[in-house]
């Protein structure tokens, strides 16, 4: 079974102190929970809007592409 599945990986880069409650869950939600820390995750529109919502504390390292 192969699956082509695209991926980015996003490291923290701003604390979500002093920050509102939905930017601290949306960090959450990429699993990211401390400066410096980064998570790959599949790239769909709905990892790519929450980006958005916190691209102010997160920076995206790289977008690839897996071929098995």
């Amino acid at each position: 079974m192969t699956t082509d599945k695209k991926t980015v990986t996003v490291v923290q880069t701003g604390s979500p102190i002093r920050r509102p409650g939905a930017q601290r869950a949306t960090l959450k939600g990429l699993g990211l929970d401390k400066v410096g820390r980064q998570a790959t995750l599949e790239d769909t529109p709905a990892v790519r809007g929450m980006i958005a919502k916190v691209a102010h504390m997160v920076r995206v390292v790289a977008a690839s592409e897996d071929t098995p």
